[in-house]
């Protein structure tokens, strides 16, 4: 075998990188690096609007331009390579004059209502004017003027306040393969919007909220139902109950200046029953009955081999991308409702029987992580002898505003807990939250149900992590079970390309729309470029929910001695004609487009 020799290799090594001077500081990187990726390599920042990593890299806003020796005109950093020798100024008087202009035409045609937009405080648009001081806008003349697009009943549109950086287009057409909109006209008409102008309600949109997490700006938002809520906690006649994904609290600290991924369960809780709901219960006891609901469903269809692979369906985003691109395939979907849709029929049923109150009463909350869900619990399918499973669904986001609404301070509330009989959950319940723990807590259930025994098995590694797609085989009473899960609906439609092609030799698939799970919901606290590019956001929320699962006394649903007396009392079994009827729904073809 021929090896190259030390030296041959060293030249080879060096020849992958390059040598440049950004600042007056010398920086070697990969070839192939920009200059935006070496200046941060370097530790000097350069201002970007429309670059999302990984997302949107297409230099069209121009904030990151930079100078560089030898050539005329500016260099757009976020796409320009580094080369070797390059000489870069990233802060020179021309630059920042540049920026300064390219800032003053972006807010000239920008509705500047920043003290009554959702964004205040947290839009990258607001941050860089003030960085740049730009304290009255140069350029005044005539504006372009839309409709506010509020049809859809999760997503709202004002693209009076958009600035055409492309990020929402790039996550729903890069990221989901949805492109549901796109940069329509041209010139001064330019703007972002759907086929034909047509609302996000009447398109291929799956109010997943990836274009909202991606926005800069107060251009795209969760349709909020703040008021509504408060309507009901001041009214002495309604029950007021909420319900707590187990995302939200892996995330809500960060609207208060908590650290990512900083469980605050016990202050949420405390600063729910300060804002006055009868009830605070935990959505993870919700996760359990699915588990229980879905591994009784899986394990007959696995013993009959009919209708696999079977497909969760605990994403509202990811039913109606089915509903709405794979109708022929809706038969695989699992029966089973979401958890909070769960969770809210048990509270109008069960649990108002066993404490007497009213049904009709009751005015059940649920705050998610997911914009979707908005549009779920106003589904025909979700309700029972004519009462909505969940009356309101509000974001991560709205939560924190309630709180800070109600003068809360949050970061000095004393922890609380979930409200008894319904507030105590299993860490199964916990690792919901993030792509990969639906299928583990199944897997925990099932294995123990097949096998007949208390089995020590609690983790599988091979369904953790952020990638889009992981794949395990579990071997189960002497039967092997092929999974495979998948986050994203790029990821999506792949799998399901495979099924409908018969290319799909899995038993058991778990699909989550939003890539990384619901720790990265649409309604989830909005992240900077900049943040994004720095630090793994999925990978501290979702350390936080496997950390609570860990500490967990009980990790498996059915083992549950919440499980155990709702089941005695009320639904009798896993798959009854009682838990059908509470706990069960069922899935309908629908357009791609009803315009």
């Amino acid at each position: 075998m021929n090896l190259p020799s030390p030296i041959e290799g060293r030249i080879k090594m060096e020849e992958n990188f390059v040598t440049l001077k950004i600042d007056d500081k010398e920086v070697k990187v990969k070839q192939g690096t920009t200059i935006l990726q070496a200046a941060k390599q370097a530790g000097i920042d350069i201002p970007t609007l429309c670059f999302l990593k990984e997302i949107n890299e297409v230099g069209d806003c121009r904030m990151c331009i930079v100078e560089v020796d030898g050539r005329k005109g500016f260099a757009t950093s976020c796409i320009q390579k580094a080369e070797e020798g390059m000489v870069v100024h990233t802060h020179s008087p021309a630059v920042m004059e540049a920026r300064r202009v390219i800032l003053d035409l972006i807010l000239s045609n920008h509705h500047r209502d920043c003290l009554t937009c959702s964004r205040n405080g947290n839009c990258e648009l607001q941050a860089l004017a003030m960085k740049f001081n730009v304290q009255h806008v140069e350029f005044e003349g005539e504006m372009t003027e839309h409709k506010v697009d509020d049809k859809s009943p999760a997503i709202m549109r004002d693209f009076n306040k958009c600035i055409l950086c492309r990020r929402c287009v790039a996550a729903c057409k890069n990221v989901q393969e949805i492109g549901a909109i796109d940069c329509i006209n041209r010139g001064f008409e330019s703007c972002i919007s759907t086929v034909g102008d047509h609302s996000l309600n009447d398109v291929n949109c799956t109010f997943c909220g990836q274009c909202i997490e991606a926005c800069p700006t107060g251009a795209l938002k969760e349709k909020e139902y703040i008021k509504d809520v408060w309507r009901n906690l001041k009214d002495p006649d309604i029950y007021t109950v909420v319900q707590t994904a187990p995302a939200v609290r892996v995330a809500l600290g960060e609207e208060f200046d908590m650290p990512i991924g900083t469980n605050v369960t016990g202050k949420m809780v405390s600063a729910l029953k300060s804002l006055g709901f009868d009830r605070v219960f935990d959505t993870n006891t919700g996760a359990d009955l699915t588990i229980m609901e879905e591994a009784n469903e899986f394990i007959d269809r696995f013993s009959k081999q009919e209708c696999l692979p079977m497909i969760t369906s605990c994403s509202p985003g990811w039913v109606r991308f089915a509903e709405k691109n794979y109708p022929d395939l809706l038969g695989h979907l699992s029966s089973c409702k979401s958890p909070h849709q769960m969770f809210g029929a048990m509270v109008k049923s069960y649990y108002a029987k066993k404490y007497n109150v009213d049904p009709k009463k009751i005015c059940m909350v649920s705050v998610m992580p997911c914009i979707a869900k908005k549009y779920e619990c106003q589904r025909e399918e979700m309700e029972v002898d004519g009462l909505r499973d969940v009356d309101y669904v509000i974001t991560t986001r709205e939560l924190s505003r309630m709180i800070k609404q109600a003068n809360i301070e949050f970061t000095q509330l004393q922890d609380d807990v979930f409200d008894e009989p319904m507030g105590e959950a299993t860490g199964a319940g916990a690792i919901f939250g993030t792509t990969g723990g639906v299928m583990e807590a199944a897997l925990r259930t099932a294995t123990d149900t097949l096998e007949g025994k208390d089995l020590p098995q609690f983790e599988y590694e091979a369904v953790r992590g952020g990638k889009g797609r992981k794949e395990a085989t579990v071997e189960i009473a002497g039967k092997k079970i092929k999974a495979v899960v998948v986050s994203g609906l790029s990821n999506a439609r792949k799998i399901m390309d495979e099924i409908r092609e018969g290319k799909a030799d899995y038993q058991f698939v778990e699909i989550m729309a939003c890539p990384g799970g619901c720790v990265m919901g649409g309604g989830q606290p909005i992240k900077s470029s900049k943040i994004r590019s720095e630090v793994d956001v999925r990978k501290l929320r979702a350390d936080a929910l496997y950390t609570i699962d860990e500490k967990s006394v009980i990790r498996k649903s059915h083992e549950s001695p919440v499980m155990k007396q709702m089941y005695e009392e009320f639904l009798q079994k896993p798959g009854s004609e009682v838990a059908h009827k509470y706990l069960h729904t069922h899935y309908t073809a629908k357009n791609m487009y009803d315009i």
